[in-house]
């Protein structure tokens, strides 16, 4: 491997493997792309993320980078002449790690409940998932992105999830747009940018992906 050589690890269908993607987009960094499958993983993914064997994993100089936010982060400061991701702020810093977290702790494992389940217990989490959307709504505002004018940290932790949405809503009988017009809008608006359209699954191959895997288990 060339000492200065960028591989990303990932599966298609990886709303953290699609954050990196939009990263380096963002930063014009060359990458080489590897698909991993969470089926039957890669002998270089065993050794490359020995502890959690889990995709996303950036390779940068030979040396592994894991967890998508961490990634990101160590994108934007590796390859910081070109589109910064974080605000120069410590304080609006800290708020942006906040939340990207919050997106993680709180669209990930609700979103994930908004499938997985059925009855009334999807009905909980359809209305969590909802509320937790409309908080992210709350701290966007009336802002271009969520940090301001310019694409960010946030932006490109949240935006991933835009290819999932489509999925949600047909397994959970809903509309986000109705229930969270400005995210909807937000979203609209990153996907004019090339770094992201180019990053994101087809919203209907993940729903597709999505429906299988809810066969799968039941």
């Amino acid at each position: 491997m060339a000492a200065d050589k960028v591989v990303l690890l990932s599966t298609w269908a990886s709303m953290f493997g699609m954050r990196v993607k939009i990263a380096l987009a963002e930063k014009g960094v060359e990458y080489e792309y590897k698909e991993d499958s969470l089926a039957k993983k890669s002998p270089l993914l065993l050794m490359m993320n020995p502890i959690h064997k889990k995709v996303p994993v950036l390779i940068h100089k030979g040396k592994p980078l894991c967890e998508s936010l961490n990634i990101v982060q160590y994108i934007d400061e590796v390859w910081k002449e070109k589109s910064p991701l974080f605000p120069s702020d410590p304080y609006e810093r800290t708020q942006a790690r906040f939340w990207a977290d919050y997106v993680d702790q709180k669209i990930y494992s609700v979103g994930r409940r908004v499938w997985t389940t059925k009855g009334k217990e999807q009905e909980v989490a359809k209305e969590e998932f909802i509320n937790c959307l409309k908080v992210l709504e709350g701290a966007l505002g009336d802002k271009p992105y969520f940090g301001g004018e310019e694409f960010g940290f946030v932006d490109v932790s949240l935006i991933p999830f835009y290819s999932w949405f489509y999925a949600y809503e047909t397994c959970g009988n809903f509309s986000i747009e109705a229930k969270c017009p400005k995210l909807i809008a937000w979203a609209n608006r990153c996907m004019k940018r090339e770094s992201v359209s180019k990053s994101l699954a087809d919203p209907q191959r993940v729903c597709d992906y999505v429906l299988q895997l809810k066969k799968r288990i039941g």
